[in-house]
């Protein structure tokens, strides 16, 4: 083994740890504004808060007007955002990481495919040829930040092979669902605008292996990809996903050129004297610096870059105010009445069970055939938990059952059934990992 192979283990732990964090971190504000909305719409206020998520904002132009309601700007525009990030992550997986070989990806993407199919067709079952048929594909989706928020509980006794699969499974869970969102929940599709999309997505390439840098030309391609595909009528979300495809993932500059220009750089300002004030007026200096600058940019990939300020934002604001603006569903009447209808049973038994058999069987299915191992320190029973959790559904659900359902009635019902099914999946992933996770032992 290389000198270099250890710190590139442990550079790619870090990346995965500082990912791990900004998702359990914001898992914990994703739920209190879940909570916020809930009891707001609840409340004897709940009229205003439905006033809010509709009130109307835009621009007019003469007599020409665009306009949408805040809740849509939310999930069209902001959750384009977020499945920018999405997009970055499958791409850096694909690339880089759990899912860029086939011996690495067989075992999350198969447990994916099962985590998909299985809930799928239980909600068939309950709905097939009824008023909720539309809604297969919204127990297909596991929140990536909620499943690894109660994963984090346990902390050190969760096996790092553990954690890994459960976030390659996730991302590939977030595939199909993207897949889903683009082939099954578009209605019309206008061809013009989708090559007008097409011809933007290739400047934002051209530029990008052009190593652009003014932040004009990138914000005017991002805005002119996403109202071009919003105009398409595929999802604007989708925008996210394409532009992430075109961001490179590796650096761009050579290491060795890298190096190079570095130690070269560094001479010329080792031999000057260099204060703080020197490079004002020494432009050999300056120019010097700016190229260590440079350098140092080009090593960056962009996606990784992209990838690690953009959880921020998408952690603390994109998904809570996703949240506030999408689980404030009114609960009232018979609450067995409410979570029996065909479109909550289909939802609560898909998340709860489907997702935990197929997940579950298509993983022992795929190592007991020997095309997968199981990842390294982890037993039958924490798989078992982690199916169990793949069952928190949210964000994406709630995503899809606002495109599959246009009856305000039909998106309520789902929405409760997706949150009566994430709240038993997390309980239930809670109490199986409680067993199957190792003890730590109070002996140093």
């Amino acid at each position: 083994m290389s000198a270099s192979e250890p710190s590139a283990g442990k550079q790619k732990h870090g990346i995965f740890q500082r990912f791990l964090h900004s998702q359990v971190a914001g898992s914990v504000v994703l739920l209190a504004c879940t909570i916020l909305a809930l009891i707001w719409a609840n409340s004897p206020a709940g009229d205003s808060y439905r006033e809010l998520t509709h009130t109307y904002v835009g621009v007019s132009f003469g007599e020409h007007s665009f306009k949408l309601s805040l809740q849509h700007w939310i999930n069209d525009l902001l959750m384009a955002v977020f499945f920018f990030v999405v997009g970055l992550e499958i791409k850096r997986e694909m690339v880089l990481g759990e899912l860029s070989s086939f011996r690495k990806a067989i075992l999350p993407v198969t447990a994916a495919v099962g985590g998909m199919v299985v809930p799928a067709a239980i909600y068939l079952m309950f709905n097939i040829g009824g008023k909720g048929g539309a809604g297969w594909g919204i127990p297909m989706a596991t929140d990536i930040a909620f499943a690894l928020g109660i994963l984090a509980i346990f902390g050190k006794r969760v096996p790092l092979g553990l954690k890994v699969f459960l976030t390659a499974l996730a991302i590939a869970d977030d595939m199909g669902a993207v897949l889903v969102i683009a082939l099954f929940y578009t209605e019309q599709v206008s061809l013009k605008a989708l090559i007008v999309a097409g011809v933007f997505l290739l400047l934002l390439l051209v530029a990008s292996r052009a190593n652009v840098r003014r932040v004009g030309v990138w914000a005017f391609l991002l805005i002119a990809v996403w109202l071009a595909v919003f105009a398409s009528g595929v999802h604007a979300t989708v925008a996210g996903i394409l532009v992430a495809m075109v961001v490179p993932v590796r650096a761009r500059m050579d290491p060795h050129k890298f190096v190079e220009t570095v130690e070269a750089n560094w001479r010329k300002l080792d031999m000057s004297k260099l204060t703080q004030e020197s490079m004002v007026s020494n432009n050999d200096q300056y120019e010097a610096l700016r190229t260590i600058d440079l350098a140092a940019t080009d090593m960056l990939p962009p996606g990784l870059v992209l990838e690690r300020y953009l959880h921020v934002g998408q952690a603390f604001l994109i998904l809570p105010l996703f949240a506030f603006f999408n689980a404030g569903v009114k609960i009232g009447g018979d609450y067995l009445e409410l979570l029996s209808n065909p479109i909550s049973l289909g939802i609560i038994l898909g998340l709860v069970l489907g997702k935990q058999i197929g997940v579950f069987l298509f993983s022992w299915l795929a190592i007991k055939t020997g095309r997968a191992a199981l990842p390294t320190g982890v037993s039958w029973g924490q798989m078992w938990g982690v199916s169990c959790l793949a069952g928190v559904g949210f964000t994406m659900s709630l995503f899809i059952s606002e495109l599959a359902f246009e009856d305000p009635e039909l998106v309520s019902e789902a929405k409760i059934g997706i949150l009566m099914a994430s709240l038993i999946a997390g309980v239930l992933g809670y109490l199986v990992l409680t067993r199957a996770l190792p003890r730590l032992s109070l002996i140093h």
